[in-house]
């Protein structure tokens, strides 16, 4: 008895179909990977859902003006795998962030590391993070 051919193509496609998005999500493409800002302020959000992690800042510029940035950081399974904990940073923290921004020049970036007011330093676990440059 010879196997049924037609499901095999149909199999091929679905996977296919299901992957594309899947890959497509993860990319980091809107940041800036050839330099990085610091961010140091108060945090006012600290968002710790899937798919991603964000950490919002409130910090104030040269001039004194408040500006708001919004950081996204990885998967929570990542960063658990790194060390990360829902409940290491709060509303109010004092924090500073170092993140790729925005390709945009929006006041926003992709998380790569937090200072914690006690001097911490915690490394986010971004995949292919190497390739994103730290500048002073």
């Amino acid at each position: 008895m010879k196997p049924n051919r037609q499901w095999r193509p149909s199999a091929w496609i679905l996977a296919l179909a299901f992957a594309a998005p899947a890959l497509a999500h993860h990319s980091f493409a809107m940041y800036d990977n050839e330099r990085s800002i610091t961010v140091k302020g108060v945090v006012t959000k600290w968002q710790w859902t899937n798919p991603h992690a964000y950490l919002e800042i409130d910090a104030k510029d040269a001039s004194g003006a408040v500006k708001h940035y919004v950081l996204e950081g990885t998967s929570i399974n990542i960063m658990v795998r790194g060390g990360w904990r829902s409940n290491m940073i709060k509303v109010g923290d004092q924090v500073t962030a170092v993140a790729a921004p925005a390709k945009s020049g929006d006041p926003a970036g992709l998380l790569l590391e937090v200072t914690f007011a006690n001097g911490e330093k915690k490394d986010m676990s971004i995949p292919a993070g190497y390739t994103f440059k730290r500048t002073p």
